[in-house]
């Protein structure tokens, strides 16, 4: 693999994990568009890195803040004190279904991850959940008022984006506006919920980079190590500032064109 592409499955990755457009989708799909060189699983895990670093450094402050409340009502014996501590705990409940559901269907998910056709359809579902997410905004539940019903349903949504074509930030974001959040609260929650099933991701990307056989050179991994980094951390501020004053519909169309177009050249081309 060259640098440029490394650089270019960065920048891909970046914006992918972040942006509602499903970034395993375009991991799969892309590279079977341009003919680009696939990914091995060390290059793979430096990506997810790349994206943690991002998120992390993004809302240090907040995840700190959230820590640490935990830590303090854990001590003082009233663990949902404060916004805060209560928000720690709805991230850790809300994590549970896709950890459940990963474990469970590990290989049937491995599988559905070596068919570009089948994240092209998922493309389309996350269209569909976009639209219907903006379809049912009605609410203006802020974090203060979040419940455990909240977080277990944005996390079943989160479970969900296991299957390729499925936009993680875009299903959780819509988890969250099902249960009357508003655009921007749910799309904050969307990140901090994201943060460990990330840091799980990028665990065991380390146990890859560990065990695996290099095959690139350290500057092809560094190039998209960085690239992902900067795209990521680039697109959440992005996406913050975006749902402030904007719906989500542009990237429901994005990806009805990506995934439908996929599927139309594939029919057109197989005959």
């Amino acid at each position: 693999m060259s640098v440029i592409e490394a650089i270019i499955l960065g920048m891909i990755q970046g914006a992918t994990e972040f942006l509602p457009i499903s970034s395993s989708g375009h991991l799969v799909i892309l590279p079977a568009i341009f003919s680009m060189t696939s990914p091995d699983l060390t290059m793979i895990g430096v990506l997810h890195l790349g994206t943690l670093v991002a998120v992390l450094i993004y809302f240090w402050r907040d995840l700190w803040a959230i820590v640490m409340a935990v830590l303090r009502g854990l001590a003082q014996k009233q663990p949902f004190a404060t916004t805060e501590a209560r928000l720690g705990w709805l991230i850790a409940l809300g994590s549970v279904p896709a950890v459940v559901l990963g474990l469970l269907f590990a290989a049937a998910l491995e599988e559905v991850f070596s068919e570009p056709a089948a994240a092209a359809v998922f493309l389309l579902v996350t269209a569909g959940l976009l639209v219907g997410g903006e379809k049912m905004l009605s609410g203006s539940k802020m974090p203060a008022q979040m419940n455990w019903k909240d977080a277990l349903t944005i996390g079943s949504f989160q479970a969900f984006a296991l299957l390729p074509g499925v936009s993680r930030s875009g299903s959780t974001i819509v988890g969250g506006l099902i249960r009357g959040l508003d655009r921007p609260t749910a799309t904050r929650f969307s990140f901090l919920l994201g943060v460990p099933a990330i840091l799980g991701a990028g665990l065991l990307s380390l146990v890859d980079i560990l065990t695996e056989a290099a095959v690139n050179s350290p500057a092809t991994y560094a190039a998209g190590f960085v690239a992902a980094a900067i795209t990521g951390y680039l697109c959440i501020h992005f996406l913050l500032r975006w749902v402030r004053s904007h719906t989500l519909y542009i990237f429901a169309v994005y990806c009805t064109l990506i995934g439908g177009g996929y599927l139309l050249v594939t029919l057109l081309t197989s005959r």
